[in-house]
């Protein structure tokens, strides 16, 4: 750890670095108002809007918003970033001039505008519509012929993001959820990260913290304006954390099932998070008792998350997204094909029990180690 309690209550900090992303933050209600004033700011003179069908209306109101600068639109970003859909853009990016992107919705919009960010280093703006936070990253996830890749650039950092409380009121209570826990995982996973600071350790129990008082009650009162204003703040923060340091074992696993087996992205790491942690928790005693703190618990915090899933009606477990049983043994031999950080060593046998019991809907189990 970099950061913990020392003799005489002093805290004993190791050395650590932490390098700040540069994007630009707007934060509140009413916030997408600042989309032509952005864009107007970047310079950008032919801007293509991405979108999916739930945000058309607002699409709408940007383009009408923009003005001259508005020069097209493409609807058709799908989960996972196909590199297909990325090509079929990038035609259109050609053949309109286009010099900028202003991407509306969640982690397949953010995805689309990031991969074409890449390919052609388009500044990009980009409005969230969910708690995925993918848009404080410079990560980018891609899908080629059912596998899934992982890069870290910043060509795909968005220039702005613009966070308006408004644009997630009527975002489903249980899509809500889920999308929260994904953000509730980034948190959770840059407790432990290989990379950790201070800074990041702080932000990441701070975005714990407010989706898990938020999240429960955005499940029973959906227009509840503290409570979703609370969860996209906890996304933010949380995607902060996710654009810093690295991931381990729950996002490997996630990256996984989406690429193989088509899982919805949020809804997989809902499912897998209180598995991963428990898996994880022998070996960072430490940041299970941080957690349990954040979550308002005495102890076990994985089964604090498992409880939160079910106040927020997540799926209750992999099979019940669609998977096979036959799927479970794929997703452990892709785990352990390609090596990458952990906290604790990764062994086939206590991961075949891992995603069996995230298969089933079981509750977490606890792993040799833990108290």
């Amino acid at each position: 750890m970099t950061y913990q309690a020392g003799p005489g209550g002093f805290s004993t900090i190791s050395p650590f670095t932490y390098e700040a992303l540069p994007t630009r933050v707007l934060f509140g209600s009413g916030t997408r108002a600042q989309v032509a004033a952005e864009a107007a700011r970047l310079d950008l003179s032919r801007v293509l809007v991405l979108h999916g069908p739930p945000h058309a209306g607002v699409a709408r109101q940007c383009e009408s918003e923009l003005g001259a600068r508005y020069a097209g639109t493409f609807d058709g970003a799908r989960m996972h970033t196909p590199v297909e859909v990325t090509e079929i853009a990038l035609e259109q990016v050609a053949k309109q001039g286009i010099d900028g992107i202003l991407a509306i919705g969640g982690g397949s919009t953010t995805g689309l505008a990031k991969a074409i960010a890449l390919r052609t280093d388009l500044p990009q703006i980009v409005l969230p519509t969910t708690y995925a936070g993918s848009e404080m990253t410079p990560i980018l996830g891609e899908t080629r012929d059912g596998l899934k890749t992982t890069l870290r650039s910043l060509k795909v950092l968005p220039e702005t993001v613009i966070y308006d409380i408004d644009l997630t009121m009527d975002l489903p209570a249980a899509l809500s959820g889920v999308s929260g826990m994904n953000a509730m995982a980034h948190a959770v996973e840059a407790l432990y990260a290989r990379d950790a600071n201070p800074i990041i350790q702080a932000l990441a129990l701070q975005s714990v913290r407010a989706l898990a008082r938020a999240l429960p009650v955005i499940s029973e009162q959906p227009l509840h304006r503290e409570a979703r204003g609370d969860a996209l703040y906890g996304a933010w923060l949380a995607g902060i954390c996710l654009g810093t340091v690295g991931m381990a074992l729950h996002h490997k696993l996630c990256h996984t099932l989406g690429g193989t087996f088509g899982l919805p992205h949020a809804e997989t790491h809902a499912v897998i998070l209180p598995h991963a942690l428990a898996y994880n928790a022998p070996a960072i005693p430490e940041v299970m008792r941080q957690l349990c703190e954040a979550l308002d618990v005495t102890h076990d915090a994985p089964a604090a998350l498992h409880a939160i899933n079910r106040k927020i009606g997540a799926p209750a477990g992999l099979s019940a997204l669609g998977m096979a049983s036959d799927g479970i043994s794929r997703t452990v031999e892709l785990a352990l094909a390609n090596p990458y950080w952990n906290p604790r060593a990764l062994a086939r046998d206590e991961l075949m029990q891992l995603i069996t019991d995230a298969w089933r809907g079981d509750a977490p189990r606890s792993y040799p180690g833990t108290d």
